[in-house]
């Protein structure tokens, strides 16, 4: 029973297909056009054509061989033979060996990893994150003490400078005056 539901659905389906690809077209006998059967005489076409002609029938015989070169791995297999392959991997030995020792000590430092420190990572991120923008506006705040201070500097040299400067000329003027007084001065 279920069977002929099956068929019977299936029958549905294909005629609204035909109906949807052919539309209300008719055969030169007035019935609708019927995909399976247009399919069908297509098929047979073709099987009477690869009969009559030569090539095809070789062709139809080797398909399987056509279908394994058509094969990704077929290139690899017919390219490399085994001895090659095995020169490669025995040439890349160190190689292979030092790569499973770092494997392994990946494996073995995996417990580290999976630790409470590595998972409160993003809990820690945002408390970094209020950090640096602590320390970059403290930066600013030393840099903008830092200019204050190399003026002060400034200052202070240039205060120095002038005053050196004044107490030369003083002491230039004493002395003309001591000297003009006949006062000798004991060094």
């Amino acid at each position: 029973m279920d069977k002929k539901l099956d068929t019977d659905s299936l029958e549905i389906r294909v005629q609204a297909l035909e109906n949807r690809l052919y539309g209300e077209r008719r055969t030169k006998s007035g019935k609708p056009v019927k995909c399976a059967e247009a399919l069908v005489r297509i098929q047979g076409g073709l099987i009477n054509t690869a009969n009559k002609r030569e090539r095809v029938k070789i062709l139809h015989k080797k398909i399987e061989d056509l279908m394994k070169y058509l094969d990704p791995q077929f290139t690899d297999h017919i390219s490399l033979p085994d001895a090659m392959k095995l020169e490669f991997i025995l040439a890349e030995e160190d190689s292979l060996l030092s790569e499973a020792a770092l494997l392994e000590q990946v494996n073995n430092l995996q417990p580290l990893l999976d630790s409470t420190h590595i998972r409160d990572v993003p809990e820690h991120a945002t408390k970094l994150q209020r950090l640096s923008q602590i320390h970059i506006k403290q930066q600013d705040q030393t840099e903008a003490q830092s200019q204050e201070v190399k003026k002060l500097f400034e200052e202070y040299n240039k205060m120095m400078f002038l005053l050196s400067k004044q107490f030369t000329q003083w002491d230039e003027t004493l002395r003309k005056m001591e000297e003009a007084k006949g006062i000798r001065l004991v060094e």
